[in-house]
């Protein structure tokens, strides 16, 4: 039952009066940079800017409370922005209502199941490539109010495309002072941050932007000219329920459960790194799904962990659930407070807002590394559910993705395979257990190929305290895709972290073409690829300062 508890029970097993303070003041510091971004991902969901609030309150106590990571900060995210915006222009806020509901219960049911574990399944390549996508689809969504062009009547583009082509046709509206505060938002957004880092940049911009307008009469949409502000508490809202609306739905609910539950476990693997912890991956997949349903039922819209937020809150010494759960209630005392000064903020610094989100999220980096680096079938899958995602949305894009994937693996694994006469070249000589490893020095051995599927199994590698050097056996991989290789970089870096130098023993020609094209074995050194697991251990040994074949 362990894997079923949430991780607050277990935090406050000799919980302290400091780390009570070191809570508090994350989660006061989570909530002020939450405070803007909830305001700007809600506007561009499609909904009002108290929803975003509304979400951040009730989804972000909830999956606090109940949730399988200790540092993890939930909320509305990027990642569900078009999706939402989608439901809502089709099928109203009922049908988001519904539909969110129905993804929560999805969730419990996935993790009450255990398929916490699958994330596994889902590749490298399918979530940087649909999480570019999505960076893509918030960009081109933001131009509108940032150069504050004006549509016909009646027109409202909902598809990526279909917004490119009215933004174009429409052009010659721009807005020349809204484009002036826009720009000087987005200066203060990319500057500011060189600075000074202890006060978020999106508040300084919002600020800035609402003064602007306010003190200059300067004729550029607010928040107040286009919502209604409401500084109500959320309200209890019983969705009306039908089979038919239910199964019109079904599509929808699958695709807020399944993005929800891979960014909050990705966030949880990156927290995981962070401070050296380890989630329960099914805990906090029921925590997703009554954080949804609750969110929903009180006027919120779907929500998931938020990673940057997660990362704020662990650098402001937030280590259990009690900084998310101040986090939640210093959002609602600031609903109560200043929601009605929300109506002063510019369309345009909303805009600048969303677009360092989004390049915050697109992973351009890793993105290009990826095309330059990985095997042609990963290339093929990235660029694919990338250009998916922008041109039609995240179903299509992971449905064919996923296909894509599975088809290239098994053509991969299909291409390894060979039949030849049997060599008497593995002597009993060859087993490791005839060696003598000193105790500085820790061996694994990998078989079998090393894909999404498998990649994290190189997380179950441990080092000791004394531990000076790292020796892989790969004599039996015959492959490794673009997921094994970021998690083979991820040990590396983790090693070198503490000064524990990798040697690697036998690399096969393919794993060897892989490593070399992603730059790997020069970050390793090319010293550290020996040909016998007798020349790894000669060389381990030699890099651990001991003398080779030193029992332990």
């Amino acid at each position: 039952m362990k894997y079923f508890t949430p991780m607050l029970f277990t935090s406050l097993k000799g919980y302290t009066r400091q780390q009570l303070v070191k809570d508090i003041i994350s989660g006061i510091i989570v909530a002020i940079i939450a405070l803007p971004l909830s305001i700007a991902l809600a506007l561009a969901s499609g909904v009002g800017p108290e929803q975003g609030i509304y979400t951040a309150i009730v989804a972000g106590f909830l999956i606090s409370f109940f949730g399988g990571s200790t540092v993890q900060i939930a909320g509305p995210t990027a990642a569900f922005a078009t999706i939402v915006a989608g439901i809502v222009a089709e099928k109203g806020m009922s049908g988001l209502v519904l539909a969110t509901v129905m993804a929560g219960i999805i969730l419990v049911v996935m993790g009450l199941c255990r398929f916490g574990g699958l994330i596994k399944y889902i590749p490298y390549t399918i979530t940087t490539g649909f999480t570019a996508g999505i960076a893509v689809t918030i960009f081109i969504g933001q131009w509108k109010d940032f150069c504050g062009v004006s549509y016909a009547h009646g027109e409202a583009p909902i598809e990526t495309l279909e917004k490119v082509e009215a933004f174009f046709h429409n052009i010659g509206s721009v807005n020349p002072y809204a484009l002036l505060v826009g720009a000087v938002c987005l200066v203060i957004l990319i500057v500011y941050p060189k600075i000074e880092k202890r006060v978020p940049p999106s508040l300084i911009a919002v600020v800035v932007g609402a003064l602007m307008v306010k003190i200059f009469d300067l004729p550029v949409n607010t928040i107040g000219d286009l919502y209604t502000i409401s500084n109500d508490l959320p309200s209890l809202t019983i969705p009306a329920i039908n089979l038919k609306d239910m199964g019109a739905l079904l599509p929808d609910a699958f695709t807020i459960a399944i993005l929800a539950g891979i960014e909050s476990l990705l966030s949880c693997v990156v927290a995981d790194g962070m401070v050296s912890s380890r989630h329960r991956s099914n805990m906090e997949l029921i925590a997703q799904g009554i954080g949804n349903v609750g969110s929903a039922l009180f006027g919120g819209i779907p929500a998931t962990g938020a990673i940057a937020r997660t990362a704020a809150n662990i650098k402001s010494g937030g280590r259990t659930p009690i900084a998310g759960m101040v986090h939640a209630v210093v959002l609602l005392l600031v609903l109560v407070v200043l929601m009605p000064y929300a109506a002063l903020i510019p369309m345009p610094t909303i805009a600048a807002i969303l677009f360092i989100v989004a390049y915050n999220m697109c992973q351009w980096r890793p993105f290009v590394h990826l095309v330059k680096t990985a095997p042609k079938s990963d290339i093929i899958v990235l660029v694919g559910t990338f250009l998916l995602t922008v041109i039609f949305d995240l179903v299509v894009a992971i449905e064919i993705g996923m296909l894509l994937a599975c088809l290239l693996f098994i053509k991969r694994m299909s291409d390894e395979t060979d039949v030849r006469g049997w060599k008497y070249a593995d002597k009993p000589e060859d087993s490791i257990n005839l060696r003598q490893v000193p105790l500085a020095v820790r061996v694994y051995e990998i078989r079998g190929p090393l894909f999404f599927g498998a990649a994290d199994r190189i997380a179950d590698i441990s080092v000791k305290d004394f531990t000076r050097c790292l020796v892989i056996r790969m004599r039996a991989v015959p492959a490794v895709d673009a997921t094994a290789m970021n998690a083979l970089k991820s040990l590396h870096e983790r090693c070198a972290a503490k000064g524990i130098h990798i040697v690697f023993s036998h690399v096969n020609e393919q794993p060897w073409h892989t490593m070399e094209k992603a730059g790997f074995i020069d970050e390793v050194g090319r010293d550290n690829f020996c040909p016998h697991i007798d020349d790894a251990l000669a060389r381990a040994a030699e890099l651990a300062g001991v003398e080779s074949g030193e029992a332990e």
